[in-house]
């Protein structure tokens, strides 16, 4: 991928979440602030009204997200917008991030590289949990739709310990690879493929 398209999509990963968010905002508001015993009041009290209503409105839906019916319009929303080009990674970038800064820390568990073929390594979490053989259970996303992905057992000896956050290990997981972490890495030359094979050999 050329420098132009890269930036252009690491632009888009950073402004279509924020821009999808302020419209959502928006659109709550001008929707609360438009029914009809709103209409004749003053600005502050309309401003307070919507404040309290969407508050209600958030309570409400988190309530319900712990009954087995909201498990079941959550599996339904994230399955129709994992089925819509683009906006599916707007979503998840979207989800993403407010389930790392809303979640409390001590549920995020550290990332770990799992050894599968030879000596590819792939980037799984600790769930904290263990099988009653004593093998650590760990989840290993797909990517860029971290919502799915496989539940795996394995021994001490089949994974790494990593000093990575889980910020940087679900940003790498997210973006497919393409994403910007905090780690200080190795600078890497890409040539475009195009450009190598149209290049005569000496």
């Amino acid at each position: 991928m050329s420098s132009w398209k890269r930036d252009i999509a690491s632009g888009l990963v950073v402004i279509l979440p924020i821009l999808v968010t302020a419209y959502i905002i928006a659109w709550l508001y001008l929707a609360i602030a438009g029914l009809p015993f709103l209409q004749d009041v003053t600005p502050p009290i309309r401003v307070a009204t919507v404040l309290v209503v969407f508050s209600m409105l958030v309570l409400s839906v988190g309530y319900m997200m712990r009954t087995a019916v909201g498990s079941l319009v959550e599996g339904a929303i994230d399955g129709v917008m994992n089925r819509l080009p683009g906006l599916r990674v707007v979503y998840n970038a979207s989800k993403m991030a407010a389930e790392t800064a809303l979640s409390d820390s001590t549920d995020l568990q550290a990332p770990v590289k799992v050894k599968v073929f030879g000596n590819m390594r792939m980037t799984a979490f600790k769930t904290g949990k263990k099988t009653d053989d004593g093998r650590e259970l760990l989840f290993m996303p797909t990517a860029p739709n971290i919502t799915t992905g496989f539940v795996i057992e394995a021994e001490p000896h089949e994974f790494e310990e990593t000093d990575e956050s889980v910020e940087d290990a679900l940003t790498r997981v997210l973006s497919a690879g393409f994403g910007e972490t905090s780690e200080s890495g190795i600078p890497i030359d890409v040539e475009d493929e195009k450009e190598t094979q149209s290049t005569p050999p000496q």
